[in-house]
């Protein structure tokens, strides 16, 4: 029955149901709901929140992968590993301050990025590698508790230096460092169109970095003859050293490149206008660091890629919901992220793809 003649004969509780089903009907009918472009802009914000939050897992792997790849092989706890990312941020912003400038119009930058890259990556291997040599090594029969008071003391040491030599050199500590940031080149300021959508070029940049140190990483552990030193060092290791492999050196070059690893993700953050150069940033790493971690389960390569991805989606939602206005609360992303890590651990306290021990020591 059509809405006049309903109308004709004056029954209006029939119209009122009538008008409420045409209604319905229209607001789950997908041709109105392209008509409208509801459907089209939903699922293009959907994909920008998407490669956004990839972009920041990305990010989050790069700096966790150093932590899971000391803590699985060695079983140490190093809780300087946020100071050393906030240091790669300041060396290679340091490198790109002085080498570029403020010239953000060249592709040339971009090269001097992945210079300053390689020499953070490289010096800072080898201060961890000296660190393990000096500081862990004689500590590695004794309980954890020594393990997390040694680094977190010289966690404390690197960023009271810090601290002291950028004041000394005029720079204020705790804001962003903004002439790092002001090198950016133009070409990843922008957006690109991904499939439709306008994503952030920065975030895929940040991909595609945290693409490269995810197979390298895999490649070294499972493909190399050096890798399988370590993985069976972790294992046994009374055993690989009666096979005439020194372990103490294989773990020394493990606890480097995670050292490293965690100086590149520094390095990353450089750019990036959430976080910035600062020395405030040893803290905010290390807890995203240990977030990511923990909920991927300790020691486990995979169950970091997979809980970086989950956090950075988890951060990337909750920072939308915040910028739209559909939710007023500033502390949502970290709010969010961190009942994620409760849940984990209530639910499944070894993470996602952890054991119940790992680690050789």
């Amino acid at each position: 029955m059509s809405l006049g003649t309903l109308a004709a004969v004056g029954d209006a509780a029939a119209l009122a149901a009538a008008v409420d089903a045409a209604a319905l009907a229209s607001a789950v009918d997908p041709t109105a709901l392209l008509a409208t472009g509801g459907a089209v802009d939903g699922l293009q914000t959907a994909t920008r929140v998407l490669a956004e939050g990839i972009g920041k897992g990305a990010v989050y792997f790069t700096i966790a992968v150093g932590l899971t790849l000391v803590f699985g092989l060695m079983g140490v706890l190093n809780f300087a590993h946020g100071a050393v990312a906030m240091v790669g941020a300041y060396l290679g912003g340091l490198v790109l301050v002085l080498v570029v400038g403020a010239n953000t119009g060249t592709l040339a930058t971009i090269l001097v990025f992945f210079v300053a890259l390689a020499l953070v990556f490289a010096v800072t291997t080898a201060a961890g590698s000296a660190m393990e040599v000096a500081l862990i090594r004689p500590i590695y029969d004794r309980t954890p508790t020594y393990q997390i008071l040694l680094t977190f003391g010289v966690s404390l040491i690197i960023e009271e230096v810090a601290r002291i030599v950028l004041t000394l050199r005029g720079i204020q500590p705790d804001p962003q460092w903004q002439a790092p940031m002001a090198t950016a080149p133009d070409v990843l300021l922008g957006r690109t169109q991904l499939f439709g959508v306008g994503v952030r070029r920065l975030y895929l940049f940040e991909i595609a970095i945290g693409a490269v140190v995810a197979v390298a990483v895999w490649a070294f552990l499972t493909k190399t003859l050096y890798g399988l030193y370590i993985r069976a060092g972790s294992e046994d290791t009374e055993m690989v050293q009666a096979l005439g492999v020194d372990v103490r050196q294989a773990f020394t070059v493990v606890f480097g490149v995670g050292t490293g690893l965690a100086a590149v993700g520094g390095v990353l953050l450089m750019w990036d206008p959430i976080w910035g150069p600062s020395v405030l940033l040893s803290i905010d790493v290390l807890l995203y660091a240990f977030v990511v971690v923990i909920i991927g389960g300790l020691g486990s390569f995979t169950g970091t890629l997979v809980a970086a991805g989950i956090v950075g989606i988890a951060d990337s939602v909750t920072t939308w919901l915040f910028t739209t206005g559909i939710v007023t609360f500033p502390g949502l992303s970290e709010v969010t992220i961190f009942l994620l890590l409760v849940v984990m651990l209530i639910i499944r306290p070894q993470g996602l793809y952890g054991v119940e021990e790992v680690g050789g020591h």
